[in-house]
């Protein structure tokens, strides 16, 4: 589902995609730690889902399969933000750790929105 607001184009599958891609580049930098690895292992599940349910809603079959999909987007990204928030990045990376978090709290408002919308 895209949305054209002043001349730019908002997709977003296409911003879910990008958050997913992100994290995992963040993932990848991650100091190998126990926790870090297992946190990480919980972060690339959460922030996948994000996107993926997304795009289940949008093939949804009703209203109800719409909603339930649009839940979980709202509840995957904020158990993405979650797993951000316990993870320890290098010094270097912790501008984008912020940045993601950012990303995850904006994603739980617009799916909010959403599902406001959707009543």
């Amino acid at each position: 589902m895209s949305q054209i607001i002043n001349n730019k184009r908002y997709d977003l599958e296409e911003r879910c995609l990008n958050f997913a891609k992100r994290a995992n580049k963040y993932i990848n930098h991650l100091p190998k730690t126990i926790t870090n690895i297992e946190n990480g292992k919980q972060l690339a599940r959460s922030v996948g889902s994000v996107g993926a349910n997304y795009i289940e809603a949008n093939e949804a079959l009703s209203k109800k399969d719409f909603i339930m999909r649009a839940k979980i987007c709202k509840k995957e990204a904020k158990e993405s933000r979650f797993w951000l928030t316990l993870s320890e990045p290098l010094q270097g990376e912790q501008k984008e750790k912020d940045l993601l978090i950012a990303e995850a709290t904006e994603l739980m408002k617009i799916f909010g929105s959403i599902l406001e919308k959707s009543k």
